[in-house]
This record gives structure tokens, C-alpha cells and sequence, in this order.
């Protein structure tokens, strides 16, 4: 089997320590890429660093709304140096969060919309995060429709709120809610969205899949939301990691190993 997991952050400090032993059992699980999201300024250089150290690595770089008030002239500058780097394959972690305001949302759409601009100018797929602001979230994708096209991490939302978004051209990636036993509106989601437009990841080290649910989560549990939703779409897990890989390939050209 060929897993992929298009959202993980082996730069956080609870993998970073042991990351070699994480690709390693991930490579021997039959893993061909991971995709490093970014979240703020530190975040960008770890992600570009571990996607120079190994090979199925590649980075994305962007301040997530949680830091969107530290983004400073400086953090732009060098946004737009690394995205010129060979393995930074786009613009992420990026969106909004209305749960903890940790910026103010003011500041996030501020933040949101320049880190859509540059995606915008590098042609490059963006990393949504989206919670408790998924109308707002769209939005701001809608202004640039047409122009960028990327991944909703970790789908939380609706189907009625999915449709929107496939409209605009993204995609929807499942992470390990999908397999709680309290969620209902996912199952939903994965069963009726397209399968050209399906995706998968961890969103290591947080929202660890059943059965390890309380765990640290890594890039090798990215095998249980894949069953799950090859369990809900009524279909072989290996069929649905072809299509994934399929999708991953027309957002993410440059990541050669899934040749």
C-alpha cells in the first residue's frame, strides 16, 4: 500500500526529536510523501530544513490565524524568499479561527488575504485552515476564484459548506475526526464529495485517529482515515490511495516520488 499524508508537522517539538524514526516507519509502511505545513516565521524555517533533509518531504510556507498579529514586514520578506525554494510546493497554513481569536479576525482577514495574494502571484495551491469561520473563509476564497486553488486541512465543515467550496475548485482532506464514533457530518462529506477531489492526512501531531485516539498522532496513522473513508465511500482502501495520489499529483506537480 502507498500512503500519503498531505498535512503534518513533524517540525512540532513533540516529533522533531524523534523524526527519523517517524519517516523511517513511514517509508516502511509503504509512505511516498509528506507534506510540512508551516505556521509561523521558526515554522517556516524547520518545514524548508526537513524538506531538504529527506526526500519524501516537502514543505508549504505561511503564518496560520492563530499568529496572524506577528506578521510582521520582515515575515513577508522572507515568506517570499522561501517560496522560491525547490520543495516549498505552496502557500500554508493559512485561514481563519474564530474559536480562540488568538488574532483578532480583523487581522486574520488582513493576514489571509496578503498570504492569498502571493499563492495568487506564484500560482501556487494554498493550505486552508478554517474553523468556526467557514463563511467568512469563503468569502475570501471566492474573491480569488479563478486564481488559487488549494486544500480545505482538515474538513470540519458541512456538505452543504463542502459544495461551496468544490465549487471554487478545492479540495477536501480528511484527518482523524472522520473516525471518532461522535461525527456525523464527515462520514456525510467523504461519501458524497468527488473523488478527484479527496485527500487524506494526519494533521500530526494533533486529532490522532482511532484507535489511537489520546495519542501523539504520526504520518503513519494516516492509514486509519484512509480506511475510514474507503469504509464510507464503499470501496477498496488501495482504489482510494490511487485517487489520492492522482489528486495530489495535479496540486502538487513537483513531488516526484509519487511517479
Amino acid at each position: 500500500m502507498m500512503w500519503i499524508d498531505t498535512h503534518a508537522h513533524l517540525d512540532d517539538e513533540r516529533l522533531i526529536g524523534q523524526v527519523e524514526e517517524i519517516i523511517s516507519e513511514f517509508i516502511e509502511a509503504g509512505g511516498k510523501g509528506i507534506i510540512n505545513p508551516s505556521y509561523d516565521k521558526d515554522s517556516m524555517e524547520a518545514s524548508v530544513d526537513l524538506a531538504k533533509r529527506f526526500d519524501l518531504v516537502y514543505a508549504t510556507v505561511g503564518m496560520h490565524p492563530h499568529d496572524a498579529k506577528d506578521a510582521d514586514e520582515s515575515f513577508f520578506d522572507r515568506m517570499k524568499e522561501l517560496l522560491e525554494e525547490e520543495k516549498v510546493i505552496g502557500v500554508g497554513e493559512i485561514g481563519l479561527d474564530y474559536h480562540y481569536d488568538h488574532s483578532p479576525r480583523d487581522v486574520q482577514q488582513e493576514i489571509f488575504e496578503r498570504q492569498m495574494d502571493l499563492a495568487a502571484q506564484k500560482s501556487l495551491p494554498v493550505a486552508i485552515h478554517s474553523r468556526e469561520a467557514h463563511q467568512d473563509t469563503y468569502d475570501i476564497l471566492k474573491k480569488y476564484e479563478g486564481r488559487v486553488i488549494g486544500i480545505m486541512h482538515s474538513y470540519s465543515g458541512s456538505w452543504e459548506m463542502a459544495k461551496n467550496y468544490l465549487d471554487l475548485g478545492y479540495y477536501l482532506s480528511f484527518s482523524g475526526p472522520i473516525t471518532f464514533k461522535n461525527s456525523r457530518k464527515l462520514p456525510e462529506v467523504a461519501k458524497n464529495a468527488p473523488l478527484d477531489r479527496i485527500l487524506v492526512e494526519t494533521d500530526s501531531p494533533y486529532l490522532t485517529p482511532v484507535p489511537f485516539r489520546g495519542k501523539t498522532n504520526r504520518p503513519l496513522y494516516v492509514q486509519y482515515v484512509a480506511q475510514k473513508v474507503a469504509e464510507v465511500r464503499d470501496m477498496p482502501v488501495s482504489s482510494l490511495m490511487e485517487a489520492v495520489r492522482e489528486n495530489v499529483k495535479v496540486l502538487f506537480p513537483t513531488m516526484t516520488l509519487l511517479d
